[in-house]
């Protein structure tokens, strides 16, 4: 049975599987639609939450990222985790004891104006939009391998089909479909890393073989690892970063815009009381831990497996010759996610830094003329188990893994955008009096026009998938967080400090965003190189976030103590949603 017919039957059995849960848990209401009814056990919603949570950024995107990088992107994991605890810590139960469907309105009904709902409606879409673009394109890199199709036909099966099981079923469909998703991704993350782990340390725990033994050389993996690279002029794996104001900022950012991503936290409306939102926080950390805790290993033995694949002799030995090149290369060159350019035609692959001024002169000396080798770094999870030439089931496996997590939270995002739309924007303004089976419709539509707009704009991302993640976690941190933060923490910031400190902090990080990735994410209409030497005190766009925060606060508490108190009703409000005193159901709107 060839791999191509393996692939379709792993990819065509778990997207038969989703579609048939969209189809038992088909949305009846807007309470199905939006929160499952609030019915959701902790348990089932945790794995939900879990495949929400681990994107096509986490699954196929941050260990390519830490392989490319070592411990300087490791500030990815860092601060994905960090921000989930954060979560679940400080957000997650009182916005589900205020019972709200949404996060625009609860910060509508806390700053008791339309206006700061429909700014947190802007807020929430922009967002979710920049991260559903990186979801496509992590689905666009799956499909385009593992079904042998380009790029853009991968985004358009894609968006296919989230737009049956995700418009369908609503939240009801999309908690029961990401339970099965959750299964499907985490058993393909860890069974190849426990293969691969096997092969190179002896040791079946990737987390523990990460530190363990290479087998091959006797020395331990890491220093195996940094030994490699460095002897190809890259820098070493586990070095520390020169900027620590910038990694500080960055790691803050994914932090704070984790805690203010509304796919996430809408989730926690889904169950039926407050104690079931923080179990449910509980079980979704185990859940995600299992991955995280892997994704490190993962990485390295990835970097490592690619390394000796080019240099089967070692780096002092000669590199690989382009026709006798393993099969994998061969498939993957065909997506053009890798590419080979024989510069001084002697028919091998010459694979290193060519950027390292010092590393110049040893590479001239062995008839090198420039790096030959360029790969996608999102390649890596998925081509891993073929680069360890492990069978042929486990590469169909991760195929359906990795497609799942993309697909996730994709779903996620969308109806997080539907439900802005419907709900806030039109059932909250525009027509109050709608009926629900015209806000159910309304929500449909609006949740196929974002599938649309993903797609377009997920065939020409700018970056790679956890790259497009971060911007989005970025622009949730400088918009949404603080908003919800000084929703719960402070009385005394009013309507006006609300939505002037939102509209700061989203302005200023778009605007730095747009100056060097392009104006709305446009190829070619960045004012400036994204490179160091140009950011602001050394802060990248991706980094940004975080100072976007520190406006929106700075602007929302200046503005409020400079304005009128908010209503005593309000306070008292916000002293009901800190303390326990019983909490409305999440499906009473």
């Amino acid at each position: 049975m060839s791999q191509f017919v393996i692939n379709l039957l792993f990819v065509g059995g778990s997207f038969a599987l989703y579609i048939g849960i969209a189809i038992w848990a088909r949305a009846g209401s807007t309470s199905d639609f939006y929160v499952a009814g609030g019915g959701v056990h902790p348990i089932t919603n945790g794995a939900a939450i879990g495949a929400d949570w681990m994107s096509a950024a986490s699954f196929i995107s941050m260990a390519g990222l830490i392989a490319a990088g070592g411990y300087a992107n490791s500030t990815f994991l860092m601060g994905w985790t960090g921000g989930y605890v954060l979560l679940a810590m400080l957000l997650a139960p009182y916005l589900r004891k205020f019972g709200k469907f949404t996060v625009p309105e609860f910060i509508g009904d806390r700053f008791y104006s339309r206006n700061a709902r429909f700014v947190a409606v802007a807020c929430l879409i922009v967002a979710s939009v920049t991260y559903v673009i990186g979801q496509m394109a992590g689905a666009g890199v799956a499909f385009s391998r593992f079904l042998e199709v380009d790029s853009t036909m991968g985004l358009i099966i894609a968006a296919i089909v989230i737009f049956i099981y995700a418009v369908l079923g609503g939240m009801k469909g999309i908690t029961y479909t990401q339970v099965a998703q959750y299964c499907v991704l985490i058993i393909a993350y860890t069974i190849p890393a426990v293969f691969i782990s096997l092969q190179l340390t002896g040791n079946p725990l990737p987390p523990l073989g990460l530190f363990s033994t290479h087998v091959e050389s006797g020395i331990p993996l890491l220093e195996k690892l940094d030994q490699v690279i460095t002897e190809l002029g890259f820098r070493d794996y586990t070095a520390d970063v020169d900027n620590k104001l910038n990694m500080v900022l960055f790691t803050l950012s994914l932090m704070i815009g984790t805690a203010g991503l509304p796919h996430v936290i809408i989730r926690f409306f889904t169950v039926p009381k407050v104690a079931d939102a923080r179990w449910s926080a509980g079980w979704a950390l185990v859940f995600i831990a299992l991955l995280y805790l892997t994704a490190p290993a993962v990485a390295s033995m990835a970097r490592l497996n690619l390394m000796t694949t080019i240099y089967p002799d070692g780096v002092d030995g000669q590199a690989i010759e382009y026709d006798q090149r393993p099969q994998w290369i061969q498939e993957w060159e065909v997506t053009g996610l890798i590419q080979y350019e024989d510069k001084n035609n002697d028919g091998r692959i010459q694979f290193y830094n060519e950027g390292n001024a010092e590393f110049a002169e040893a590479a001239a000396a062995r008839g090198w003329e420039g790096n030959e080798f360029t790969y996608n770094n999102d390649i890596l999870v998925l081509a891993n188990p073929e680069i360890a030439n492990l069978p042929g089931w486990v590469i169909g496996l991760i195929a359906a893994g990795g497609l799942a997590a993309a697909l996730s939270t994709a779903a996620g995002l969308l109806l997080a955008i539907s439900s802005a739309v419907s709900h806030d924007l039109i059932k909250g303004g525009i027509k109050p009096d709608i009926s629900e089976k015209g806000e159910l419709l309304a929500a449909r539509i609006s949740m196929a026009v974002a599938i649309v707009l993903a797609t377009y704009l997920g065939a020409n991302p700018p970056g790679f998938a956890a790259q497009v993640v971060a911007l989005a976690f970025g622009i949730a941190a400088a918009s949404l967080f603080p908003a919800l933060m000084m929703g719960i923490f402070f009385k005394r910031i009013n309507n006006v400090g609300a939505i002037s400190g939102m509209l700061a902090g989203l302005g200023a990080t778009l605007v730095y965003i747009f100056i060097f990735l392009g104006w709305f994410f446009i190829p070619g209409t960045n004012n400036l190189a994204n490179t160091p030497d140009n950011w602001l005190l050394g802060i990248s766009p991706l980094s940004f976030g975080a100072v976007g925060a520190i406006i929106n606060f700075a602007v929302a508490f200046a503005v409020s103590h400079a304005t009128e108190e908010p209503p005593i009703e309000i306070q008292e409000l916000v002293e009901s949603v800190r303390y326990p005193r019983g909490a409305g159901k999440s499906y009473d709107h």
